[in-house]
């Protein structure tokens, strides 16, 4: 109860100096939301925008009552340490009080895990873009809400909320997404690989190492008559454009030369946990998705992994998806479906993810080849045993299934985890 009060409490107090700051500096503010893709929406956005302003940018995944204030005023997430958020509110206080050098742009995710939080947050906050990036048919947390179509009505109060003479950002291929525009009459820029779209895309390609392991992505980004190729180092996925587009029409709508937002990208640094690359022990390599699931999520996944050249074996490791209510079964099981198509090994990571395993034994995976665990770092033990030179390794789950501690046991360099891997902080660490 007194945990609860204080967490209230120092909601309301950096939300009022949120506000205040927001007030006194008058920066232009991006607000990111969707299903799928924020975090990585965000950080391309943050590489191509940096080249023309002073940005900021959210820290991580900071995108609640909690992280929004929290990037506003540059403070770090001081967990369950109350002398932390202490110091927390001074130093707002000292940033409300004395001159700074404030950002011009601030980028945001917007995030919605119940009813009634992005309304709370525009309640405060008025964007002056809004990028929409993906939906999907059964998002996640949706068992908090009545269906779908709530959560597609949640996320649309951040599109009503956009200043006059704003922009918004939608995604041409998503019908749902696009249908965004009949909220808004504010300038409507799209991206996407469908024709009519302002800003496409063409010539994906996933690059090769010596060994014959992906290193990476390249595409090109088109506008009319310009044609920018992109290189994205480090990371694989076809979703990934998708990301970069995004960050490209923002720089179209706001007039910048594209041609310099596509140089930005051969710095790029890769989003953690999000279809990284990484160095796998025994000369493997490891695609690390861990941070988060959801049934898009996983699709998305395993058909990048349908692309990449096969130099060995695929090793697929999924765990639960988790805040899915009524959809729960049937969405494992279609899972399990798509995993049987592309991997030779399946390994699963919780109750939940049961129904994946059982799903692609129906579909013909031999039962030598499906292996089940309770535990991820149960399971990231077991597999250190059986990983092979030139293995393609996919981890993907819930935040709560905890798939980076798979990660942690078959990367090649687990002495960098801390910079490479989601969910380092000490207070993670400790659960």
């Amino acid at each position: 109860m007194i945990k609860d009060i204080l967490k209230r409490t120092v909601i309301h107090l950096l939300q009022k100096q949120a506000k205040f700051v927001l007030r006194k500096y008058n920066p232009k503010i991006v607000a990111i939301t969707g299903t799928v893709g924020k975090t990585s929406t965000k950080d391309s956005l943050y590489t191509a925008l940096s080249r023309f302003y002073f940005v900021r940018a959210s820290q991580k995944s900071f995108n609640n009552d909690f992280g929004i204030p929290l990037t506003i005023l540059n403070l770090p997430t001081a967990g369950s340490d109350m002398l932390g958020w202490a110091r927390n509110l001074l130093e707002g206080l000292s940033l409300m009080i004395m001159p700074s050098h404030y950002p011009e742009w601030l980028i945001l995710e917007v995030g919605t895990d119940r009813p009634g939080d992005i309304a709370a947050v525009t309640s405060w906050i008025k964007p002056d873009v809004v990028i929409v990036t993906k939906l999907s048919k059964v998002p996640v947390h949706v068992e908090f809400f009545g269906s779908p179509e709530d959560i597609f009505e949640e996320k649309g109060n951040l599109i009503r909320a956009l200043k006059m003479g704003g922009i918004l950002v939608l995604n041409a291929d998503d019908e749902d997404v696009l249908s965004y525009k009949n909220l808004s009459d504010e300038r409507v820029v799209s991206f996407g690989q469908k024709e009519g779209a302002d800003i496409t895309a063409s010539d994906y390609e996933v690059l090769y190492d010596e060994e014959n392991q992906p290193k990476g992505i390249t595409f090109n980004v088109l506008n009319k008559e310009e044609i920018h190729p992109v290189y994205l180092a480090g990371t694989v996925g076809a979703h990934h454009v998708y990301h970069v587009l995004s960050a490209f029409a923002v720089c179209f709508a706001l007039g910048e030369h594209l041609s310099i937002a596509a140089k930005a990208f051969k710095n790029h640094e890769p989003t953690p946990g999000r279809m990284r690359l990484l160095p796998g022990i025994k000369e493997s390599t490891v695609v690390d998705d861990s941070y988060n699931s959801s049934p898009v999520a996983v699709e998305e996944a395993l058909k990048s992994l349908s692309t990449i050249k096969k130099s060995k074996r695929n090793i697929v490791v999924l765990g639960d998806m988790l805040e899915l209510g009524r959809y729960s079964i049937d969405e494992h099981k279609k899972a399990g479906a798509l995993a049987s198509k592309v991997a030779d090994i399946l390994v699963t990571v919780g109750i939940r993810s049961r129904y994946i395993a059982e799903s692609a034994l129906n579909e013909g995976m031999d039962e030598s080849k499906v292996l089940q665990f309770d535990g991820s770092e149960e399971a990231g033990s077991y597999i250190q045993n059986i990983i092979k030179k030139g293995d393609l390794v996919l981890v993907k789950g819930s935040q709560g299934v905890r798939m980076e501690r798979v990660v942690e046991e078959i990367m090649a360099h687990p002495e960098d985890k801390e910079h490479l891997l989601v969910r380092q902080e000490e207070e993670w660490r400790n659960r």
